[in-house]
């Protein structure tokens, strides 16, 4: 941002206008998508956008780091509200995938832009900060539960990477495969590859 807004009222426009960015985004895509059009979308003046936002660029960037940040926060708190985790119980793999299915479905079209549309140099940064944040997590969860992996952050890496992009795929190309059913290869997936020696 070109500044940070002071005031309650600049900082209400500011929100107004990071919000008409991600409408404009999701609605029109990424190639189509302009400061006036998200300036049109906040009511507000295009003078008034540039006061905080020097270009399209910055804010993709922030509606993208917004959008990391939930969808961080979701699984992290799915992850975190899981108590002990037993990865023997297919329940528990189960309940973290749930939670990055809701997260990723809560908006799909803007993870559609994101996947689909978005220069990869515009999101890699936000994506691998997402990953990193479930990885640690996870990797922490199965030295707690007693997976005795030579490298518990490997196998936690191996794990996020299967689910996120099976998850990802699930979401956006709505394949004729059930939640349900979806879950429960997930559980078969990485319930068994985390309690491999």
């Amino acid at each position: 941002m070109r500044k940070v807004p002071q005031q309650a009222r600049s900082r209400a426009m500011v929100e107004r206008i990071v919000e008409a960015a991600r409408i404009v985004l999701v609605r029109d895509g990424y190639e189509a998508f302009t400061t006036n059009r998200v300036a049109d979308e906040a009511g507000v003046s295009p003078g008034s956008l540039y006061q905080y936002f020097p270009d399209k660029s910055a804010l993709v960037t922030v509606v993208m780091d917004r959008w990391s940040a939930e969808i961080s926060d979701r699984v992290a708190a799915s992850l975190a509200g899981a108590g002990p985790v037993d990865v023997q119980d297919p329940g528990t793999v189960r309940a973290i995938a749930d939670a990055l299915l809701t997260a990723l479905e809560a908006d799909a079209g803007l993870l559609r832009i994101v996947w689909e549309e978005l220069p990869a140099v515009r999101h890699r940064a936000a994506q691998r900060a997402l990953e990193l944040r479930v990885r640690e997590l996870l990797a922490v969860y199965l030295s707690a539960a007693g997976v005795t992996a030579a490298d518990p952050a490997a196998r936690a890496w191996v794990i996020v990477m299967a689910v996120e992009n099976v998850a990802v795929r699930w979401v956006l190309d709505q394949p004729r495969i059930s939640r349900e059913a979806i879950l429960n290869e997930f559980s078969a997936l990485a319930g068994g590859y985390a309690r491999r020696g």
